[in-house]
């Protein structure tokens, strides 16, 4: 997560993993969501930069971004399981 601390990266990579898991209605624990969140805006930032637009480096732009990323994870998991 660009721009943000690692305090930061925390909090909001688990609230993003957190609101992308229950959207997508997975039952992940407190550690899944966090590492969700913070993969998952590792990777919706290196596809949207792939689109050329870049999210802001603040807690509301990357808490969206993270949520956007966890869900194309918790999606593509379920894709490779299935």
């Amino acid at each position: 997560m660009q721009g943000l601390g690692w305090l930061a990266a925390i909090f909001v990579g688990g609230l993003a993993g957190w609101i992308g898991s229950s959207i997508m209605k997975a039952d992940t624990g407190l550690f899944m969501n966090i590492l969700l969140g913070i993969v998952g805006a590792i990777v919706a930032n290196f596809l949207l930069g792939l689109l050329g637009i870049f999210a802001a480096p603040t807690w509301i732009a990357q808490g969206f971004v993270g949520v956007i990323g966890a869900i194309i994870l918790i999606a593509l998991v379920r894709a490779i399981r299935r």
